[in-house]
């Protein structure tokens, strides 16, 4: 019954539990759906998600739990930021299909983000249309399309062709005012205790990089993660289509004999094109959604899964 499902925050105790619900539920769908699992290795790796979240924001990992058997039923991570609550990965376990796990977990989080007076942004798979369902029926409303790109980046690293590229570095810890205005200025978007945090990388699974533009301007930012749970390209933020391609070509380089996947906006056909030219292929769809209304991006905005932003 679902009256035996009660919500509370996650302890530490917890993610044990937590990582097995997010690596069996997630690889189930995508078992039954795309015929493969998305997750590999064992599913201590995706304590990478409790870890990262409760670094950034700690206490902000929601549970349904069955009162019965003390089971854990569902989890969802949120993030407050200063212009809007990101959702994170939302699982719910198949034993208990159903009972309203997700809805109630999503209900939680909306119910906050207007205690805040704060839009709910995401990213989902176009393909699950179950969660898709779910989230319209609770208004969000689709803004913006982006192609899932994937590529082998072979052991010798990729071929560098982008002439901005000579004008990326390293990021450093003094950017970060920069890179929050720029990503207020494109997106409407701020969130620099992100940036300090992949930046710091102190648990070293993080590259950040920066494109700088005329008298020191800068004009982008791309970030990456590489772990056995998730090896993305993203948030990343540029001024124009040849920064987004100087920047991902640096980021992949980076990440030498490593798969890599990464999210383009549909509608950016020179970045698309680029990508297709380094042997890069589709392999999902993903719509960032809002449940207020959202300002025409000016310039490109790139987000991920970890932490996934919008």
């Amino acid at each position: 019954m679902e009256d035996s499902i009660r919500l509370r925050h996650a302890e530490k105790e917890d993610w044990d539990e937590i990582s097995a619900l997010i690596f069996h539920s997630t690889n189930a769908w995508y078992q039954a759906n795309r015929g493969h699992d998305i997750f590999t290795g064992e599913p201590a790796a995706t304590r990478l998600f409790c870890e990262v979240y409760e670094d950034l924001d700690p206490g902000r990992c929601v549970l349904a739990v069955d009162e019965e058997t003390s089971r854990i039923a569902g989890s969802c991570f949120y993030h407050p930021r200063e212009t809007h609550v990101s959702l994170g990965i939302m699982n719910a376990h198949p034993d208990f299909a159903g009972r309203g796990v997700a809805r109630r977990l999503l209900a939680y989080i909306l119910d906050f983000a207007r205690g805040e007076s704060k839009d709910v942004r995401l990213v989902s798979s176009a393909m699950n249309l179950d969660s898709f369902s779910l989230y319209n029926r609770a208004g969000f409303k689709p803004f913006a399309v982006y192609q899932d790109m994937i590529l082998d980046v072979p052991a010798e690293g990729i071929r560098i062709d982008c002439p901005q590229a000579k004008r990326v570095r390293d990021a450093r810890l003094e950017d970060v005012p920069a890179m929050v205005e720029l990503e207020h200025e494109v997106a409407g978007l701020r969130r620099g205790s992100d940036f300090e945090y992949f930046i710091r990388n102190e648990k070293g699974y993080w590259h950040m990089s920066v494109i700088e533009g005329e008298e020191g301007r800068l004009d982008g930012f791309l970030a990456s993660i590489c772990h056995p749970a998730s090896s993305l390209l993203g948030p990343g933020c540029m001024r124009s289509d040849q920064d987004a391609i100087a920047l991902i070509q640096t980021e992949l380089d980076v990440r030498k004999g490593k798969t890599m996947v990464w999210l383009v906006p549909s509608d950016r056909g020179e970045i698309v094109q680029a990508m297709y030219r380094l042997k890069a292929k589709n392999c999902e769809l993903h719509l960032g959604q809002s449940t207020g209304e959202v300002a025409p991006v000016k310039g490109i905005s790139m987000p991920t899964f970890m932490p996934e932003t919008a």
